[in-house]
């Protein structure tokens, strides 16, 4: 990891001042995309530099490593990092393979459809060759929608949500966001009630502020 902070830093000098838009410069972003990839590590100001030079040097355009931004960029969901990087590349590329395969998958994810996000991920598991981490990013995201979401939750649905996950494996889950084991196969996540905060607003009018209104009504 030591030796991609060191590339982070150089990269972060790389996007200082005018270079950020020299084309020069893509083989390194290049391969500093792949890196994330391979140590599990993001830096969306990069990737976003990547696909701003692919727009200003369409020749340049490299479908591998726009797949790659994009799956970096559903592993920090809910953060809107996918749109703001779909909304970088040119049509003409979001229908071709296997850009369209991940802009559905992000699309399935942002709407929780998750059963079908993880089905439409087993029939496209070349996507993730050289991307570490991924399934796990998405399962925390997953997680994060239950806990928002759910006071209870079926035994079954959660582990089906979470890609048809082992006893075992659904236990590390369950743990790693402190749910319980409740009654009739369910798991208690959370008291929404608790999450909810009141909050009271309180409008102040001065009488000069109406003064012009009610005199003009008049």
């Amino acid at each position: 990891m030591a030796s991609f902070e060191q590339m982070r830093a150089n990269v972060g000098k790389l996007l200082r001042g005018i270079d950020r838009y020299n084309p020069e410069n893509l083989a390194t972003l290049e391969r500093y995309v792949e890196t994330q990839a391979k140590e599990n590590a993001y830096d969306l100001e990069a990737n976003l530099a990547v696909l701003k030079l692919y727009q200003f040097n369409p020749a340049f355009f490299q479908t591998t490593v726009t797949a790659q931004i994009l799956l970096k960029a559903l592993t920090n969901l809910p953060h809107t990092d996918f749109t703001l990087c779909k909304c970088m590349i040119d049509q003409v590329h979001q229908v071709e393979r296997p850009i369209g395969q991940i802009l559905y998958l992000g699309d399935l994810l942002e709407t929780c459809h998750f059963q079908a996000f993880w089905q439409a991920l087993d029939e496209n598991l070349d996507l993730l060759d050289g991307i570490t981490g991924f399934e796990d990013s998405v399962r925390k995201f997953i997680c994060h929608v239950v806990g928002i979401t759910y006071q209870h939750i079926d035994r079954w649905l959660l582990a089906e949500m979470l890609g048809d996950l082992s006893e075992p494996q659904l236990r590390v889950w369950m743990s790693k966001y402190g749910w319980t084991e409740a009654e009739n196969g369910k798991i208690f996540v959370c008291n929404q009630e608790e999450n909810i905060k009141p909050k009271n607003i309180v409008e102040k009018i001065d009488f000069d502020s109406v003064a012009g209104i009610m005199a003009s009504s008049q």
